[in-house]
């Protein structure tokens, strides 16, 4: 349209756009447009001179080969194959197993403070001492010469209740040369056996070991709930990697399609321009297409090379492994459909199955024993003691000793070695009772310890409704991306089949002489754009099922996943 057209075009509009005015109301001027001040100069930063003189080198590309695999054959793996091998052979998932099995022993340690402790102190005495008077020497006034063997048998421990017992027996066989002695040798057994129970402080479940029984088995609920998320961020990890292995070998595909159909219609073009049936410029056109393409098709293939090694590390423990050699195709296609959950069974099932509940459930837990600990040492500590031993005694009666203070015969039951010494345990008993009270005045440390554990317990309330609201969180969001992948991916596929219709029409009329280079390339290009909004709407679909499980916590069981397994294959050959 030319300057004198235009004129004309723009007055009709303005006939038709203003009104006549009538004789009874004052006529309105048309409003005109209002013309714009001119932008000023922009003032720009000064740019330094860099690489001056700038000519890319005139290189060959290099083979279309991922580094460091078998090109060929291609190792085909299953996603569900892929998982198995991560959960067995995956490094930070084996740690996660040995933690757990680690928390078991934990247990088993802390239990040992019930066992039964048993010793034997066997020992012998030899000694020469002087004499100190008539009676206490030896024959003749002379040295006194003793000999003792002794042996010690006993067992202590505790009871779940707090109370602590000890029961041994000593026997001991003495003899000794001094003339006063009755009986040489002479023989003791002792039964000694002591129990303290604590009434108040330390009692019952309130006892230091139950608290650390109590914790081991926390510990162990929460390190198996935390492997379990580290499961599922694993399974979440491995599938991404999965698919978006998949998109990029079908990006290759789809960019190698591409160029393939450049090389034809820039031979064509070449052909077209050699009989003058197209322009020289339509050749170069079509060239410089074939070029685009040859760097999406290396790019591509870099982007295989990347995700291959992400899923190896991901499956693999060690760099020896032979997967690392592999030139990985995936063989699962697409990933299946979920069945459709309102908001509520997926939240059902997250609140039944994600492990994040229950690490909630083991703080609280923790917090609750060190709360009923911490209050159990508020109180004085009063134990009851009670003892009993028991005095056994036999011996080698010797001839009466004459003189002043006369003679006597020793009683039979006295007579003989160590059975007659532990016959006589009965006979010489002795009993103890008593109760021992103490409390330390003001009892700061406790009333400290209190309150802390009153606030570890708020903590643990606090942090538990924090993960039912970040679980209800990534539950709508789970389930708002999958729907709004699904849509994509309805849209995406349609966008492709209406782009492709245009893109082999527009390739007709090209052949029937009633197109142009510059069409077909630009149909050609919007294909391949939509050919890769369509891929990744597909691989963005697989995510989020996956998601979508990982939020619920059915991830688990749709992966087979066997904590008495995990981790097995580490290491291993």
């Amino acid at each position: 349209m030319n300057t004198r057209h235009f004129s004309a075009f723009a007055l009709g509009l303005m006939l038709v756009a203003v009104p006549l005015a009538s004789p009874a109301q004052p006529h309105s001027p048309p409003t005109q447009a209002t013309i714009p001040t001119p932008e000023p100069s922009p003032i720009l930063p000064v740019t330094p001179t860099v690489a001056p003189g700038f000519k890319a080198p005139d290189v060959r590309p290099t083979s279309a080969a991922i580094v460091g695999i078998t090109q060929q054959p291609f190792v085909g793996i299953k996603l569900m194959d892929a998982v198995t091998m991560a959960l067995a052979k995956n490094p930070n998932l084996a740690i996660s197993a040995a933690n757990t099995r680690i928390a078991g022993y934990q247990i088993a340690a802390a239990k040992g403070a019930y066992d039964v402790r048993f010793n034997v102190v066997p020992s012998v005495t030899h000694s020469v001492t002087a004499p100190e008077n008539a009676f206490f020497a030896g024959p003749n006034f002379g040295p006194i010469t003793a000999n003792t063997q002794s042996l010690n048998v006993g067992v202590s421990g505790q009871l779940p209740t707090g109370t602590q017992y000890q029961v041994g027996i000593t026997q001991q066989k003495f003899d000794n040369n001094t003339i006063i002695n009755a009986f040489d040798p002479w023989y003791t057994s002792t039964l000694n056996a002591s129990i303290t129970q604590p009434l108040l402080k330390n009692a019952g479940p309130g006892n230091e070991t139950q608290r650390q029984i109590q914790l081991a088995v926390i510990n162990q609920d929460a390190t198996t709930a935390a492997t379990l998320t580290s499961v599922s961020n694993t399974i979440g990890q491995v599938s991404d990697a999965y698919w978006d292995l998949v998109a990029a070998w079908r990006s290759v595909a789809i960019q190698e399609d591409a160029l393939k159909q450049a090389v034809a219609q820039q031979n064509s073009n070449v052909r077209l321009a050699k009989h003058g049936a197209a322009a020289p410029i339509d050749a170069v056109e079509s060239s410089t297409q074939v070029a685009v393409y040859q760097d999406n098709v290396f790019s591509a293939l870099q982007r295989v090379a990347q995700l291959q090694n992400q899923l190896k590390s991901l499956i693999a423990d060690n760099p020896g492994d032979p997967i690392w050699m592999a030139n990985l195709m995936p063989t699962t296609s697409i990933e299946s459909t979920p069945p459709a959950l309102s908001l509520n069974q997926l939240m059902s099932n997250a609140m039944k199955y994600r492990p994040e509940l229950a690490q909630a459930a083991a703080q609280r837990r923790q917090a609750g024993v060190n709360l009923a600990y911490a209050k159990n040492q508020l109180l004085p500590q009063v134990d009851l003691q009670a003892q009993y031993q028991g005095n056994g005694f036999a011996g080698n009666a010797l001839p009466p000793v004459g003189g002043a203070f006369g003679s006597a015969t020793p009683p039979p039951y006295l007579g003989g070695t160590y059975s007659q010494a532990y016959g006589n345990i009965g006979r010489f008993p002795s009993y103890t009772v008593g109760v021992n009270i103490s409390a330390p005045l003001g009892n700061h440390t406790a009333k400290a310890q209190y309150a802390a554990a009153q606030e570890q317990e708020r903590i643990a309330t606090i942090t538990s409704s924090n993960v039912d609201e970040r679980i209800l969180f990534d539950v709508r969001n789970a389930l708002q991306n999958f729907q709004t992948a699904e849509s994509r991916l309805y849209a995406a596929r349609r966008a492709r089949e209406a782009s492709q219709a245009v893109y082999e029409s527009e390739l007709r009329r090209f052949r029937a002489g009633e197109s142009t280079t510059f069409l077909v390339t630009q149909r050609q290009i919007e294909l391949v754009q939509n050919q890769g909004r369509e891929l990744q709407a597909q691989t963005d679909f697989d995510k989020a099922v996956v998601a979508l499980r990982e939020a619920d916590g059915t991830i688990f069981a749709a992966s087979n996943v066997n904590l008495s397994t995990l981790g097995e294959g580490a290491l291993k050959p």
